[in-house]
């Protein structure tokens, strides 16, 4: 499939995020150990910042971060099966990138779960744009804040 045009998507805060049937089909719909504990009822208030990206009306990924970690991010992205391999990926994640540093955060990261289809992919493809893993090579994180003056 081609790369998306950048000009296509959209990156939508939402004010309350809830789950709803695009969360379920996009971020639900991955195979399980994916995403550890985000299983919830149709309608709840989900925990954490979430954007939804569309293109053309339709929703295709997901971006999630939760600061409640001091100084850093914990974040989490989403696209739909159809999508997968275009750069919606990268785009959330520079997305998210730009949310961190607009808080003035330092570090945003990533944590593989134990039972995650495939560890050693996503930490490749997290390592190609940056991140670092840490001495267990399950937490993998990018700085986006400059580093303090001497």
């Amino acid at each position: 499939m081609p790369p998306v045009s950048p000009a296509t998507l959209t990156w939508i805060r939402e004010e309350p995020p809830v789950w709803d049937d695009d969360k379920e089909r996009i971020v639900g719909g991955t195979p399980d150990g994916t995403f550890e504990g985000l299983d919830f009822e149709a309608g709840a208030l989900v925990p954490g910042d979430w954007w939804r990206v569309e293109q053309n009306g339709k929703v295709v990924g997901y971006g999630w971060m939760d600061t409640s970690w001091g100084g850093d991010a914990q974040i989490l992205l989403a696209v739909a099966p159809e999508a997968r391999g275009r750069g919606i990926g990268t785009w959330i994640l520079d997305r998210l990138e730009d949310e961190a540093r607009a808080r003035d955060l330092c570090y945003i990261f990533n944590t593989i779960p134990p039972r995650h289809p495939d560890p050693e992919g996503l930490a490749a493809w997290l390592k190609e744009r940056g991140f670092v893993p840490s001495p267990h090579d399950r937490l993998l994180r990018r700085r986006v804040a400059p580093p303090p003056a001497a």
